[in-house]
């Protein structure tokens, strides 16, 4: 697996993310109408335009310490993770994992472990000693995938962006 970063420049100041990576970016976000519904954060999670999934890109890019992080295999976009150096509440000084989503094609092959290895591994070298991130209380099969990669919960609070009831969940980077 390969994985690189999105630039914050490709969604600045208006700027269109590039027609091909538009298209595979909309198919993983379209692939996953079942999370899509748990969320809420397309209006018809059947039905996910492009121009939606850059809105939302740009939206994560809008923090300063947000990266999104492209994961390929066999030249094929098969996962996606934003990630946050510090959160948006000061009273936060952990790194976030803000969205990890594996395209629906290519569930259950590793890449969802893999990608998030690779977050963990980032910020274990930056000198980080843990790693956050919230899941949906409606996703019993996203806790159970969180808990199996060693994420224990901390916390239950609504999210920031829409005051979804959510797990916090952490894992020590040690």
């Amino acid at each position: 697996m390969i994985v690189e970063a999105l630039a914050p420049k490709a969604l600045e100041d208006g700027a269109a993310l590039p027609g091909p990576l538009l298209t595979e970016l909309t198919a993983l976000y379209a692939s996953n109408e079942e999370f899509q519904q748990l969320s809420g954060d397309f209006p018809d999670p059947s039905d996910i335009r492009p121009e939606q999934v850059a809105a939302a890109l740009a939206d994560e890019l809008a923090q300063p310490t947000a990266e999104v992080l492209l994961a390929r295999s066999r030249g094929r976009l098969v996962a996606v993770a934003v990630t946050l150096g510090r959160h948006p509440d000061p009273a936060e000084t952990e790194p976030w994992l803000g969205l990890l989503m594996v395209h629906g094609d290519e569930r259950r092959a590793g890449h969802g472990r893999r990608l998030a290895g690779y977050v963990e591994d980032r910020f274990r070298t930056e000198g980080r000693t843990g790693l956050r991130l919230a899941v949906l209380e409606n996703n019993p099969e996203a806790l159970a995938f969180w808990t199996s990669l060693g994420y224990a919960e901390t916390d239950r609070r609504p999210d920031l962006a829409h005051g979804r009831a959510c797990v916090v969940m952490r894992k020590t980077l040690a």
